[in-house]
């Protein structure tokens, strides 16, 4: 029998190679604290390979992206190509010379009995670190709500595995949740001659550019991004925005008017008949409120501060609610309507059983304050809402690793305070040794 290969020891162990990983290894770097990334399959994978194949940034190039790094071939005030954010994010990694290691899936990680930190079995071998930290965000698992039975006779897939639309069986779809997934596939579908039903439900709706300025700088002007909490009832509300097509604010109107029919949220399906809310009509007139919100403080920045930026007054033109909201479609016979397909853009349920319960909830979610588990010596990146309203956003979770990075550093300053067994004006190496000496130690000194 073959002797268990030792455990590569590091300090920090970041699981998850995509956007919030990369932040916190720069982070890390930056501090000179040691390190290693481990990401199961390709730096970015998601980027590539669990979105469909128009996808483009939500946000124009100028702020979806690292302050490190900027978009070398476009433009600033474009979208970039899901293949080039790939692309972006392995660059980035290349530049800071990040220790990230591919392929490498992480199986659990549990608390190291009888000394401090964790031990981490992979299919790499088993790693031995003092802190940890879950990059994988909290969008892993495909949620598809359990309305349809799988042999209703209709091909059914997540929006994660939508490529394009000559995937899907001849006939109509019903694509279901209208977030930036939903309506833009949803868009892409119709332009290609499908005939569309679109389940909208709750959502923020706003403009992607309003007095000649992007959604992002004005939600960042306003301090919207800063919001540390959401609205009571608004956990859970998805955002409709889209930079396809060069970037056009989502209006479901002019959905209605390309031929999409909307319908309110799915909530049953019985002997292939699916059953409709009646609340298309009242999601409607939300997201125009919360559009509209965004226009007005717009607005009142204009007239408080005096920057020059030119009026709109046409985006305060909504119109009408289209018939398909004002008579609602209340159940849809799919055999009958022609529905051959369903495309769930209905988000993701978290992953996080791979780490120590502690860590967890009773529901198996993040139990945390900015990212800061209650299972000390783990923490969080990428969650929705960590610290603010743009923690799951690319340059969001960048600043959020940065409190995370300062965090750990904190914890090893304390670490390598000896009292009398460091003597006074040893200097730096002393205090380097030190906190070497205090990562093999088997626990933190209380404070």
């Amino acid at each position: 029998m073959s002797e268990r290969a030792p455990a590569e020891v590091t300090e920090v162990l970041v699981v998850g190679g995509g956007q919030a990983g990369i932040a916190a290894s720069e982070h890390l770097s930056a501090r000179g604290i040691p390190h290693v990334v481990l990401e199961r399959d390709r730096i970015a994978e998601r980027w590539r390979t669990a979105r469909w194949d128009s996808l483009v940034a939500n946000g124009p190039a100028w702020h979806d992206r690292f302050p490190g790094l900027t978009f070398d071939d476009v433009d600033p005030d474009e979208f970039a190509p899901k293949e080039r954010v790939a692309a972006y994010f392995e660059a980035y990694a290349e530049k800071f010379g990040l220790p990230i290691r591919t392929g490498v899936e992480v199986l659990s990680v549990r608390r190291t009995e009888g000394r401090g930190g964790f031990t981490a079995e992979t299919t790499a071998g088993t790693f031995e670190a003092r802190y940890v930290i879950a990059a994988t965000g909290a969008f892993q698992l495909p949620s598809i709500p359990p309305l349809v039975a799988e042999g209703a006779g209709v091909v059914q897939i997540h929006s994660s595995e939508y490529r394009n639309p000559r995937q899907l069986p001849a006939g109509a779809v019903l694509v279901v949740g209208a977030g930036s997934s939903g309506v833009q596939i949803a868009q892409e579908l119709r332009a290609s001659g499908r005939e569309v039903f679109l389940a909208v439900g709750p959502h923020d709706r706003p403009p992607q550019r309003y007095r000649n300025r992007s959604f992002v700088w004005w939600l960042g002007t306003l301090g919207l991004w800063e919001k540390s909490t959401p609205a009571a009832g608004a956990e859970h509300v998805t955002i409709a925005v889209s930079g396809a097509n060069g970037g056009r604010t989502i209006d479901f109107r002019e959905l209605a008017a390309a031929g999409i029919t909307l319908v309110g949220r799915a909530s049953s399906c019985e002997n292939g008949v699916m059953r409709f809310g009646a609340d298309l009509a009242d999601n409607i007139r939300r997201g125009d409120a919360n559009y509209l919100s965004i226009l007005d403080e717009a607005d009142a920045y204009v007239a408080r501060t005096g920057i020059d930026l030119p009026e709109e007054p046409a985006a305060r033109e909504l119109g009408p609610l289209p018939e398909c909201a004002t008579e609602p479609l209340l159940e849809l016979d799919l055999a009958a309507a022609g529905v051959t397909s369903i495309v769930w853009a209905t988000g993701f349920r978290a992953d996080y059983g791979w780490l120590p319960a502690g860590a967890l909830d009773e529901r198996g979610l993040p139990r945390h304050e900015r990212g800061v588990s209650a299972e000390p010596g783990v923490y969080f990146l990428g969650l929705p809402w960590q610290s603010h309203r743009g923690s799951s956003f690319i340059w969001g979770v960048w600043h959020d690793a940065k409190f995370i990075a300062d965090k750990i550093e904190i914890q090893r300053s304390y670490l390598a305070y000896r009292g009398n067994s460091v003597p006074r004006g040893s200097g730096r190496g002393a205090v380097a040794t030190a906190v070497a000496e205090a990562v093999r130690d088997p626990e933190p000194a209380s404070v």
